[in-house]
């Protein structure tokens, strides 16, 4: 488990380098557009099995796991509600918090959070989200919230009904 938590903060340094030369280079803007640059298809692969699942809370607990194994502890909580599917997710450590600072940024929300949002947004434009608490800003955890309509059964797969 460290190898990867390590691995995810490697991974972390090397975007807030990027992000910071784009930022010299050009506006922040242009660095945050450039960054996104394929992004939505990455998320697209990434995130599309597990929200293909029936609900949004059974997609976050599918990844609960993945979260776990580069040192995330992660809760999934079910808020789904009045034709709403809906989901928090709950991050009890944010991984970013120290390396952020070490790249000249007082939080890694702008880099890391939003602009995962953005690109989630971006692949999956039925599904809306929001970044609820940030410890970067003193809350105990980090708290985010995603919506879409509930899915409804088409009856794929049923047999047509018999008429008589």
């Amino acid at each position: 488990m460290q190898k990867k938590n390590s691995e995810l903060i490697e991974a972390a340094g090397k975007k807030f380098a990027q992000f910071r030369k784009l930022s010299r280079e050009h506006s922040e803007a242009e660095a945050w557009e450039t960054m996104l640059e394929g992004f939505p298809e990455l998320q697209k692969q990434r995130m599309g099995p597990l929200l293909s699942l029936h609900t949004l809370a059974e997609g976050f607990r599918a990844a609960v796991p993945y979260f776990k194994a580069v040192g995330m502890d992660m809760d999934v909580v079910d808020i789904s509600n009045r034709g709403v599917d809906a989901v928090l997710e709950i991050q009890r450590f944010c991984p970013y918090l120290e390396v952020c600072t070490e790249y000249g940024f007082e939080t890694p929300c702008h880099v890391i959070c939003e602009m995962d949002m953005e690109a989630s947004h971006r692949a999956f434009p039925e599904m809306k989200g929001e970044i609820l608490c940030r410890q970067a800003f003193g809350c105990p955890v980090c708290i985010f919230k995603y919506q879409r309509p509930e899915k409804t059964d088409t009856g794929a797969g049923k047999p047509a009904p018999v008429e008589t």
